[in-house]
């Protein structure tokens, strides 16, 4: 059984910061983080291969947030910088075995999600 679990939700104000961990028990995998805002489909954010050599960003945030990891510990972190009111959401960890990609189908193991509000 794959857990996979994420930390550092919370709070944070328009134009700010927030970073948020994930943590996947077992092998080390292909990650992603994607996000689900109310009333809206989920969406895929950015992606980083088991080595962390790759990665994948969509477009919308691109160059604002920044997906990394420490194989060491087995986690997995996206830092959000300049957060807007738009990026309020449920973000979610996903585990692949084989993509790094948008494809959400291929991802694995999924976290419960936890909660992003950016206040205006």
């Amino acid at each position: 059984q794959v857990h996979v679990r994420e930390s550092g939700g919370g709070l944070v104000q328009a134009g700010g910061s927030l970073r948020l961990s994930c943590v996947a028990s077992g092998r080390t995998y292909h990650m992603g983080w994607f996000r689900q805002a109310s009333g809206k489909e989920r969406e895929f954010l950015a992606g980083i291969s088991a080595s962390g050599g790759q990665t994948s960003y969509a477009d919308s945030v691109k160059g604002r947030f920044t997906i990394s990891r420490d194989n060491a510990k087995n986690s997995v972190s996206l830092q959000m910088d300049s957060a807007q009111p738009d990026d309020t959401a449920v973000y979610s960890c996903a585990a692949s075995k084989v993509t790094l990609k948008s494809y959400q189908h291929l991802y694995d193991y999924w976290g419960q999600g936890i909660q992003v509000t950016v206040s205006s």
